[in-house]
């Protein structure tokens, strides 16, 4: 890595590259000064001494031309307040402006962006990404894997976890259920999706009148009359109750067509109604949705769900290999080969993502823009003169070397002239 040394008041490193090339600069031009005089001195000695001269008088005068444009460029040259020097301090406000409208005609109009977006396939290069396990390797992978640690163990298991359902909350208080759940239904019913619904309840009532058959059995025992009970057929009848129940949920089981499961379907339909445009049935859904916010035991099972995804994306994120290499692994290679080759999937990706795109320049061009101009502005002189000097500051010592050198072949072509004339 180059040295540097730092800049009096800036605090800017000066690269050992520029201070090399202010040395040669400044080296060769005292080295014009040196021979005009060595010249000067040898004049009358041989005729030639007369080209040297006029080579390097006219070296020196480009010489501490070039030094003093470029110098007058960063700071006064000697010191002295010359008028028209120390061009970028006296204008850095206006630089900035420049840079900042500069980027902002050039850059950051929604125009521009989605001109270069289109030509952009972002899915195609997202795909390659995803489907290549190589290319998914590497330090950003595991760079981000040990970001997502520190995140997750920073922050407050019970603290982070209260929040989450805290916002949870705040968002299904803010949802209206009913009508969204009378839509379902009423999809459901519309495609037939609901019948296994209705399969499982029927299932669901034949076991529980399995599980308490004996208790069925004993109302019906207890609300028999003493006659019944005297002669013994209260047995008798709640044996044949039992039967004609666990007959009649076979028959609705088997047949599709029963008349029971029209009843469901009405009164299913009737539910989707009511959800959707009862006032008296959304009410009683939303005290319900409250209830269940509310309810401590809810809050409890929360915090162990939430205590298992923390664990399990601290596993992932400890060891990101291992989780590429199971299932999220496969589903990440099969979504980038989705997105290569499937057209229309690549279509819609590249057209959110240039909305997305040039939707933020649109709402943030401006901010970026303005950050732009205010941290210029914000910048001393001094630190804005040594940023520029050091970013541009090898190439205008060139423009020193290069102006003593074709200075002084200006001046031997000149003597030559005018020997000649």
């Amino acid at each position: 890595m180059p040295r540097s040394s730092t800049i009096a008041g800036t605090g800017d490193a000066v690269p050992l590259p520029l201070r090399r090339m202010r040395r040669v600069a400044t080296l060769m031009l005292v080295a014009m000064a040196g021979l005009f005089l060595l010249s000067r001195g040898m004049e009358g000695a041989h005729p030639a001494w007369g080209f040297v001269q006029a080579f390097a008088e006219a070296a020196m005068v480009g010489g501490l031309a070039d030094w003093f444009a470029v110098t007058a460029l960063f700071r006064h040259p000697l010191g002295l307040p010359i008028p028209h020097t120390a061009i970028i301090p006296r204008n850095k406000d206006r630089i900035g402006d420049t840079l900042a409208a500069f980027l902002r005609d050039n850059f950051l109009t929604a125009h521009v962006v989605a001109r270069r977006m289109y030509r952009m396939d972002a899915a195609a290069i997202a795909g390659r990404w995803l489907a290549d396990p190589a290319t998914r390797s590497g330090r950003l992978r595991h760079g981000a894997s040990r970001l997502a640690v520190n995140v997750l163990e920073g922050l407050d298991p019970d603290q982070f976890g209260t929040m989450v359902r805290g916002a949870l909350a705040n968002r299904l208080r803010a949802m209206r259920v009913s009508p969204a759940l009378g839509r379902t239904l009423d999809a459901a019913i519309a495609e037939d999706r609901h019948l296994p619904l209705v399969d499982a309840i029927i299932r669901w009532t034949s076991k529980t009148l399995d599980a308490n058959e004996e208790l069925v059995r004993a109302m019906i025992q207890k609300r028999a009359g003493a006659v019944l009970r005297w002669t013994g057929l209260d047995a008798t009848l709640a044996t044949s109750v039992l039967n004609g129940l666990h007959k009649m949920l076979a028959e609705v089981a088997e047949d599709p067509a029963h008349p029971l499961r029209a009843k469901a379907n009405e009164g299913l339909a009737l539910l989707a109604h009511d959800l959707q445009h009862s006032p008296d049935m959304q009410a009683k859904i939303e005290r319900l949705k409250n209830d269940l916010i509310e309810n401590p035991a809810l809050a409890g099972w929360w915090m162990g769900v939430w205590e298992r995804i923390r664990g399990g994306l601290l596993g992932a994120a400890r060891n990101p290999d291992r989780a590429l290499a199971g299932p999220i692994g496969d589903a990440m290679r099969q979504l980038g080969l989705t997105l290569q080759n499937d057209p229309t999937l690549k279509a819609k990706v590249n057209r959110f993502v240039r909305r997305a795109v040039v939707g933020a320049v649109a709402d943030y061009g401006d901010g970026i823009v303005r950050l732009v101009s205010d941290t210029v502005r914000g910048w001393d002189a001094q630190t804005i003169t040594g940023r520029l000097e050091n970013a541009v500051g090898r190439d205008l010592q060139f423009i020193r070397i290069n102006g003593t050198l074709v200075g002084g072949t200006v001046g031997l072509a000149i003597h030559v002239v005018d020997i000649w004339l």
